[in-house]
């Protein structure tokens, strides 16, 4: 059985401010046992979440055990401030605040170390994001200082040329990854990095009336061609659903994901493989 390589278990698939209100007052363990259950349910066994700022996902490896589930989190993400992240973590304004970030990450207990360097899919105009990315003098600072510090990294990343410093930096993982295009594609075929495409918060959309679906499917299908290409290249390729995000349920959402790669032509064998490199370098030092 695959695993889910990139979960949020703080979100709940359906209203993220209700569910992050649920912890407001401390981490809801109601809650995060739904979400365990949920996985247990499915027959998932192993689990990387991206992080939360209310330590839901530290809870979670806490009690995952009780549910026979191999649990890996970063803690939280760390973004710059004003750019896209406090969803899912915790601000820097300067290279000290992040080097602290990273220490403080690694002395709690975090398996690795999760960045968040551009913005997000705008689902209601295709093939534009929410906001660039950062400066690949930053990214290689982010990925290097983590790296000095024993921590792998798993890199929120979209846009081709955001994508393309990620990789030339070494991300261990680059999570979305979209519009990246075929020569940032064979550069990811030929790097080590794992590639986490995320179809499900796409792919779910169609028919919700949030966002026209016309704009949904094309985004879809530009994904789904560029994981077809990068798969023909021998890219490493894994399941991660962004598990908690909206429509995307814990435990289904696993099972969605699956069936957009299939749809996109990866075979399992490349999953698996994956998904060991995740579980191989996504641990504590």
């Amino acid at each position: 059985m695959l695993g889910e390589c990139h979960a949020h278990v703080i979100m709940d698939g359906v209203n993220y401010k209700n569910a992050v209100a649920l912890h407001k007052n401390g981490v809801c363990e109601e809650a995060v046992r739904k979400n365990l259950k949920a996985y247990q349910d499915a027959g998932i066994t192993f689990v990387r979440d991206g992080g939360d700022a209310h330590g839901a996902s530290a809870l979670a490896k806490e009690l995952a055990g009780e549910y026979g589930i191999d649990y890996r989190t970063p803690l939280f993400a760390i973004h710059k401030r004003g750019h896209y992240g406090g969803i899912v973590g915790l601000p820097y304004d300067n290279r000290q605040e992040y080097r602290d970030l990273v220490r403080k990450a690694k002395e709690e207990g975090a398996d690795f170390i999760k960045i968040m360097i551009s913005g997000l899919l705008d689902f209601a105009h295709a093939g534009t994001l929410t906001e660039e990315g950062l400066t690949e003098e930053e990214i290689q600072y982010m990925i290097g200082t983590a790296h000095d510090a024993g921590m792998a990294v798993m890199a929120h990343c979209n846009g081709d040329e955001t994508c393309r410093y990620a990789i030339r930096a070494e991300a261990d993982s680059l999570e979305h990854g979209a519009f990246m295009e075929d020569e940032t594609l064979l550069m990811l075929s030929e790097s080590r990095t794992v590639w986490i495409p995320t179809f499900s918060p796409i792919g779910n959309l169609l028919g919700c009336g949030r966002f026209p679906d016309e704009e949904i499917k094309k985004n879809l299908d530009g994904q789904m061609r560029r994981v077809r290409k990068a798969a023909e290249l021998g890219a490493c390729i894994g399941l991660g659903s962004d598990a908690g995000a909206y429509l995307v349920p814990h435990g289904k959402g696993t099972a969605d994901e699956h069936a957009y790669l299939r749809r996109a032509g990866v075979p399992d064998g490349l999953l698996h493989e994956a998904e060991e490199q995740i579980r191989l370098r996504f641990k504590r030092p």
